[in-house]
């Protein structure tokens, strides 16, 4: 007599998603914050709007995100704990850009197989980054897809919620001539543009990940796998610290994701104003010029895909851009003054060479 079908026998074993929900407890109970409710296992994740209150007129900002094709890179190189920086990063940072706070997020993880261990390690990530970002990580879902994902496969999302008031929004709205743009300095190519950075490594230069490449210091692994860098909690101090003397000198900040510098940083520039650019302010990692070299990529279609180098900008009043500079730095983010707004000419536009 043949063996009726099961939900197992179909490839979902329950058994290993609740293993997984095991090993990602320790983690998750420490990316939390006391407006959470409850802990993981409920249907929905609670956080105590009360707090709210105390706010005069809150704006809820919300942003949803992946990682991308970066999660090839973990999965061929085994390693999982880090890829959780790349989706908060993608995240929380959409958010902090509007002066938002980050106040609680959810993720998405869908596999083909549930390996505990993995799915453990991938949450272990994402909850040391909701820490660093100042966020909760109030819940999340894990799916077993078998036959639309491999085996060893996964996919990673996530959803977050912030609030600013509303006479403190940031935006194209407070953006005047006159202003300076402050770039501040990735940790390299975050998590936009791996399918192109793929394939010139791995389709035309045929190189593997464990190659080891001088002008990285390391192998080629290594500089793919580097997190994207969360500056959520950073913006907020610099916010906090620019407007300390009740004036609102920062007006509006842009994450540089998929598009580049120019297309990113236009969405926060009002339609009758310009930026210049002055790429000679800063030498991009030596991984985005070989991208370039190893793929024949023209310099235009390099600075639509990749960050070049420059993750986060703030467009501020340009007698506070020394300060500015002080405390990114005292929190460890390297900034400079990369551009000016003016009027004539609309758009941005970037200028010169990179300095070498």
């Amino acid at each position: 007599m043949s063996q009726g079908a099961s939900y197992a026998a179909a490839g979902v074993d329950i058994e290993a998603g609740d293993r997984a929900v095991e090993l990602m407890k320790e983690w998750v109970s420490k990316a939390t914050r006391p407006e959470v409710v409850g802990g993981l296992g409920g249907f929905a994740g609670l956080f105590d709007a009360s707090a709210l209150t105390a706010y005069r007129r809150p704006l809820l900002a919300t942003s949803t995100d992946g990682v991308g094709t970066k999660v090839a890179i973990a999965q061929k190189l085994d390693r999982h704990d880090t890829i959780g920086f790349d989706l908060v990063g993608m995240v929380v940072d959409d958010l902090v850009v509007c002066g938002a706070e980050p106040l609680f997020m959810t993720d998405y993880i869908c596999t083909g197989k549930v390996v505990p261990e993995t799915i453990a390690q991938i949450v272990k990530g994402i909850a040391e980054a909701c820490v660093e970002a100042g966020t909760a990580l109030v819940g999340g879902e894990t799916a077993e897809h078998p036959g639309l994902l491999e085996a060893d496969e996964y996919d990673v999302a996530g959803a977050a919620t912030g609030v600013v008031e509303a006479d403190e929004l940031l935006g194209a709205e407070r953006v005047k001539a006159g202003d300076v743009v402050l770039a501040m300095a990735s940790s390299g190519l975050h998590s936009n543009g791996y399918s192109l950075v793929r394939h010139v490594f791995f389709d035309r230069a045929g190189w593997q990940l464990d190659r080891e490449v001088p002008e990285f210091g390391g192998t080629l692994g290594d500089t793919l796998i580097t997190p994207t860098r969360v500056y959520a909690k950073h913006c907020l101090e610099l916010i906090r610290a620019l407007n300390a003397d009740g004036e609102r000198p920062l007006h509006a900040m842009s994450h540089i994701t998929g598009g580049g510098f120019a297309a990113n940083l236009a969405r926060v520039i009002p339609d009758e104003l310009a930026v210049r650019i002055d790429r000679s302010t800063w030498t991009p990692a030596p991984v985005f010029g070989l991208v370039g070299k190893l793929g024949d990529v023209p310099q235009l279609e390099l600075e639509k895909t990749l960050n070049m180098g420059v993750g986060m900008v703030a467009v501020l009043d340009p007698s506070t851009a020394d300060r500015a500079i002080a405390v990114l730095a005292e929190r460890d983010i390297p900034a400079w003054v990369c551009g000016e707004v003016s009027t004539g000419t609309t758009g941005v536009e970037l200028q010169g060479d990179y300095a070498s």
